[in-house]
């Protein structure tokens, strides 16, 4: 992480209003499309991060202990296949040992899941909304020169930001700046 800063905020002018400018993605050239929102993703990262956590927080201000809920429900989810999936021996053994147990916690699990529903989909909104409208920004906002020339600094090394390594974990680095 050496090296790695966060690009400034962009100006609402050049990120929403009037100097934006906004068109409809060409879906028969994908890989136009997918440069698009990838040097937008770029670009206006410090913007989309700043938007996400407004748009969560928002959600939690209208339904804090849903979210909460929903959060931790979540969390204990991921935590819980993961743990399974590192011991599956000792699972499996103890179905065949215990069948009844195993049932009974099966049906509490559901039902304690199924109560807490509404909470998991709160929280789920939270998070998938600002990352929908994130997609949709990043698809249909045009490019401007300055963001041509910040995505080709990034793109060559010069400069180096969270979003240009996320990105680059997720095998899109050598399509970022072109």
């Amino acid at each position: 992480m050496d090296g790695v800063q966060p690009p400034p905020l962009r100006s609402l002018d050049d990120f929403l209003l009037s100097s934006a400018r906004f068109a409809v993605p060409d879906v028969r050239d994908l890989d136009r499309w997918n440069n698009r929102i990838i040097n937008n993703l770029l670009y206006y990262q410090s913007n989309y991060f700043l938007s996400g956590v407004l748009l969560l927080l928002l959600v939690g201000y209208f339904q804090p202990l849903q979210l909460f809920v929903g959060a931790t429900v979540v969390t204990l989810l991921f935590l819980g296949f993961v743990w399974a999936a590192e011991n599956q021996a000792p699972i499996r053994r103890f179905r065949r040992n215990h069948p009844t147990v195993a049932v009974l916690a099966i049906l509490l699990c559901s039902y304690l899941f199924i109560s807490v529903l509404g909470g998991v989909a709160v929280f789920l909104f939270g998070i998938a909304f600002p990352i929908l409208m994130v997609l949709v920004h990043a698809s249909m906002r045009l490019r401007s020169l300055k963001n041509k020339l910040e995505n080709k600094l990034e793109s060559i090394g010069l400069k180096r930001t969270p979003m240009g390594l996320l990105l680059e974990a997720l095998g899109q680095e050598q399509e970022a700046g072109s």
